[in-house]
């Protein structure tokens, strides 16, 4: 136990990559759609009002603020276009960057300490990740192959469990991540818990990572 938890302390320290100083949230969005071929859509920002931040929703009591989707039709208006990123982003820089799942990737979504448990356990057994993110929500992304979404709950039913016992969900057509460096209000950046590299552009099948995260769940509740 204590080993689980000092490798996963281990791994949290390394994964918390600072922000690259300089780095407007246009860069990476820009980043995302030339270098990851992902599309993404601007979402909502952060507002000065009376000494603090406010989501430029208007919901004073906004669950994301600055950091979910701006209008209804965001679906539709996500590019992968460079070009049509940066006219996005000039035209409000500090829009929160959005990636739409069930395209190019989907999500699984764990509480952060189940996702430092999991990452402890798949370094151990050397399996190969994808980009992983850590919301200010103390929530993380695993992005795996689209299709996650229709496969998860037999995967988990496989490993003896069943999916509504388990803080474990998927993210798939409908749905987004917020991605680095977008604010989650107050309460810090969006960063990268394994950042995107040419060695995890090819994502791995969520049944190779259900069962150690299923495990840091079900260890979790």
């Amino acid at each position: 136990m204590e080993e689980t938890i000092a490798g996963a302390q281990d791994i949290q320290t390394a994964g918390r990559i600072p922000q690259q100083r300089g780095e407007s949230l246009l860069d990476n969005a820009v980043r995302y759609a030339e270098e990851r071929h992902w599309d993404v859509v601007p979402g909502t920002w952060l507002e000065a009002a009376v000494g603090t931040q406010r989501c430029s929703c208007g919901d004073a009591s906004c669950p994301a603020p600055g950091a979910h989707p701006a209008r209804p039709d965001w679906a539709a208006q996500a590019t992968g276009s460079a070009t049509v990123v940066r006219r996005l982003w000039q035209k409000q820089p500090g829009a929160s960057i959005l990636l739409p799942t069930g395209r190019s990737f989907d999500a699984l979504s764990v509480p952060e300490s189940a996702g430092f448990l999991a990452l402890a356990r798949m370094e151990r057994l050397e399996l190969t990740l994808g980009p992983v993110t850590l919301a200010p929500d103390r929530r993380m992304h695993f992005f795996v192959l689209p299709g996650a979404a229709a496969k998860l709950p037999d995967l988990v039913r496989r490993l003896g469990w069943s999916l509504a016992s388990l803080d474990l969900a998927v993210l798939g057509e409908g749905a987004y991540v917020a991605a680095p460096p977008t604010r989650f209000g107050s309460r810090g950046a969006v960063q990268w818990a394994c950042r995107p590299t040419p060695a995890n552009r090819w994502l791995p099948d969520a049944e190779e990572l259900v069962s150690p995260l299923a495990y840091a769940c079900g260890r979790d509740r």
